[in-house]
């Protein structure tokens, strides 16, 4: 039995949730696209060797990484006995470049909502991956690791709506964010609009007290 890791990574980009998907140059599956991945050598633990094939991948490093599940269904893979332990990962916007792999052709950012069919069993993973992604909306930080470190207020509800794939109210989102107190307002302003946007902070130790007592984010 062979074991193999693969990571679905996550991004935002222009209010779209999307996922790096990588064109297979190799069989099987030659010329489909699949979750980026590979095998784990002899002389790593798991967690090392999805690190190494993300930053082959992506070229980052230090990043959300989480290990998701473990698939082992005689036959996904028809080239014998192979068990995949299956990360998902978040990459904010502006550290998403594409870095095809060595078995790979090709690398690009695909819309959630409009995948292509996909090779081995990937896309029950990656069906996995979105629905661990939209549960932990309510009670980690994970929408905030797809943002840069400062982000208008319109740029989170946008990473918000991308996830759960629905129109969330614009008063509403804000009046919710205001009673949690878990954004602070700094100095800086983006400009593009058609009025300036003022640049919010995430505040982690706030977050982490309303955790503690057992609040989420209602959204």
């Amino acid at each position: 039995m062979q074991v193999t890791v693969d990571i679905v990574i996550f991004t935002i980009q222009a209010g779209e949730l999307k996922v790096l998907l990588v064109e297979r140059g190799i069989p099987p599956f030659q010329g489909q696209f699949a979750i980026p991945g590979g095998f784990v050598l002899e002389d790593e633990g798991l967690d090392a060797a999805a690190r190494r094939e993300l930053k082959d991948e992506t070229g980052v490093a230090d990043v959300f990484l989480e290990q998701l599940y473990s698939f082992g269904d005689p036959g996904r893979d028809p080239r014998g006995r192979v068990v995949t332990v299956a990360y998902f990962a978040l990459i904010s916007a502006d550290r998403s470049p594409l870095v095809a792999g060595s078995d790979a052709a090709a690398a690009r950012w695909w819309p959630v909502r409009e995948l292509p069919e996909l090779a081995f069993d990937h896309r029950k993973i990656l069906d996995c991956a979105l629905e661990r992604l939209r549960n932990k909306l309510e009670y980690t930080t994970v929408g905030f690791q797809l943002l840069p470190a400062r982000f208008t207020l319109s740029e989170l509800q946008q990473v918000y709506e991308a996830i759960l794939n629905k129109k969330l109210d614009k008063r509403n989102f804000r009046r919710k964010l205001g009673l949690l107190k878990v954004l602070r307002p700094t100095r800086e302003l983006r400009r593009g609009g058609r009025r300036p946007a003022r640049l919010y902070e995430f505040v982690a130790a706030r977050f982490e007290r309303l955790k503690d007592k057992g609040i989420l984010f209602p959204f």
